[in-house]
C-alpha cells in the first residue's frame, strides 16, 4: 500500500457548533465527511453527538458499529437470550468469553462516570431516527476482529494476549470525564497506541489500524454528499489517513476474512495424541506388561485427577466433577474436543444459569467473589480450569510413557 498521504489541517467549525478537539472536518470526492472522535463512556461524547448531528443535519449518519453490537445496544439483547448449550457445541465458547471479558471491562469503566458504554452511539441511532436519516453501520463484525487477531498473534505471544484480557476485567483503574477528555486528544492515543504496538503489533494492527482501514472505505463509499461519522477517538488519525488516500475496496474486503488457523496450531492438537499412541504402540511390543499397564494408569489418573481438581477448583457440580475424570483422559487423545467443552456441557445440564445470572453476568465477573457465584461465570470457570488441569496432566504423564521406549 502506497505511503499515507500527509493529513491537511481539517478546516474548522464554528465555535457554537462543536468543540473543535472532538471533530474533524474533510473534504473527500466531493463529499464532507465529519468525524466526531468519542470516548465510549463518556457523556460529553453523548452531548457531542447530539449536538452536531442536529445542527449539521447530514445525510447519513455512519456509526462504529457491526451488526451484533448494534442489536446488543439497539434492542437492549442481553445473555439471557443466550442458548448456552448451543455455543458449547459449536465450540464457540472462548469467543463468548472473550467478549464478556471486554464487555465487563466497558461496564465498570462506564460506572465511573455513569455513562452506559456506547451511550454516544446510541445517541448518534437516535438522532439520526428522529430526522429520518439515513443509518450505516461501519464496523468490522466483532467475531471477525476477535478471530484475527488471535490467529494473526505469533503462538508464543498469545499468552500475554489472554492475560491482558483477563487482567483488565479486574482492572482497579478509576477514570473521571476530565481524563477521558485528555485521552481523546490525538496526541494521547498516538502515545497510547504506539506502546500497544511495541508490546502487541499484530494486536493493535488488528484491533486498530485494519478496522481504520476497513472503515475509511465504508464511510467513504456510504451513500450522501454530507456524512458524519462517530467513531472512538483511537481512529480518527487512522480515518484521517485512509481517507485522504485513494480508496482500495480490495484492501479493505482483505482485512475482512477470517484467517486459516497456523500450522502449529493445527499441528499441535494432533501432534500429543500421535505422540502418546505412538508411545503406547511401542510399548506394547517393546516394554513388559507391567510398564505398560503403570504408564496407562499414570495417563488416566494425571489426566483424570487434574482435570477433576481444576472442576472442583470452580466448585462444579459433583456430576461434572465425575465427568472432568472420566473425559480427560479420553479427549486428551482427540484432539477435535477438548475435556473443558465436555465439563462446561455437563456443568450447563446439571446447573444450569438462571435468568438472573445471565442479567447480572457482565457485573459478577468483575468481581473474583462473582466469578463463582454466577453459575453462568462458574461455567466459564469449568471450562478453562478443566482444560488447564487435563493440558497439564498430559505432560505429568509423559515421564511414564516414555519409560516405554
Amino acid at each position: 500500500m502506497d505511503e499515507p498521504v500527509p493529513a491537511e489541517q481539517p478546516d474548522e467549525l464554528p465555535e457554537e457548533a462543536l468543540p473543535e478537539a472532538d471533530v474533524t472536518r474533510l473534504e473527500i470526492d466531493g463529499k464532507e465527511i465529519l468525524l466526531i472522535g468519542t470516548a465510549h463512556i463518556s457523556q460529553e461524547s453523548v452531548n457531542t453527538v447530539r449536538r452536531v448531528i442536529a445542527a449539521e443535519n447530514p445525510d447519513t449518519v455512519c456509526v462504529e458499529l457491526d451488526e451484533g453490537r448494534f442489536r446488543s445496544l439497539n434492542e437492549e439483547e442481553r445473555f439471557e437470550d443466550l442458548d448456552l448449550l448451543d455455543v458449547i457445541k459449536k465450540r464457540q465458547l472462548t469467543f463468548l468469553m472473550a467478549r464478556l471479558a471486554l464487555m465487563s471491562f466497558q461496564k465498570r469503566m462506564g460506572s465511573f462516570t455513569g455513562v452506559k458504554p456506547g451511550a454516544e452511539m446510541i445517541a448518534a441511532v437516535e438522532e439520526a431516527e428522529a430526522q429520518n436519516l439515513r443509518l450505516e453501520l461501519v464496523d468490522r463484525d466483532v467475531r471477525t476482529t476477535l478471530l484475527r487477531a488471535w490467529r494473526m498473534t505469533p503462538w508464543w505471544r498469545r499468552a500475554a494476549v489472554a492475560v491482558s484480557l483477563l487482567g483488565g476485567m479486574f482492572e482497579k483503574t478509576e477514570i473521571s470525564e476530565e481524563q477521558l477528555a485528555e485521552l481523546r486528544q490525538t496526541d494521547q492515543i498516538s502515545v497510547m497506541l504506539d506502546e500497544m504496538g511495541e508490546y502487541l503489533p499484530s494486536v493493535k494492527k488488528v484491533l486498530v489500524d485494519e478496522r481504520d482501514l476497513y472503515m475509511a472505505h465504508k464511510i467513504r463509499t456510504s451513500p450522501g454528499q454530507r456524512i458524519t461519522a462517530i467513531v472512538g477517538a483511537a481512529h480518527v488519525p487512522g480515518l484521517i489517513r485512509y481517507l485522504q488516500q485513494p480508496d482500495i475496496p480490495e484492501a479493505a474486503e482483505a482485512v475482512d476474512v477470517i484467517p486459516p488457523k497456523s500450522l502449529v496450531s493445527r499441528g499441535i492438537p494432533w501432534a500429543v495424541p500421535f505422540v502418546v499412541l505412538g508411545l503406547f504402540i511401542l510399548g506394547f511390543f517393546r516394554a513388559d506388561p507391567e510398564q505398560l499397564q503403570t504408564a496407562a494408569l499414570a495417563w488416566v489418573l494425571a489426566n483424570g485427577t487434574l482435570s477433576a481438581l481444576g472442576a472442583m477448583a470452580a466448585l462444579a457440580h459433583p456430576f461434572t466433577i465425575g465427568a472432568a475424570f472420566l473425559a480427560a483422559p479420553l479427549t486428551s487423545l482427540n484432539p477435535t474436543i477438548g475435556a473443558g467443552f465436555v465439563t462446561a456441557f455437563v456443568q450447563t445440564v446439571v446447573v444450569p444459569p438462571r435468568v438472573s445470572d445471565m442479567e447480572s453476568v457482565g457485573d459478577d465477573v468483575a468481581h473474583l467473589k462473582g466469578l463463582w457465584q454466577n453459575r453462568l461465570a462458574r461455567i466459564f470457570l469449568v471450562f478453562l480450569f478443566c482444560s488447564v488441569g487435563s493440558t497439564i496432566g498430559t505432560f505429568v504423564a509423559l515421564p511414564w510413557l516414555l519409560e516405554l521406549l
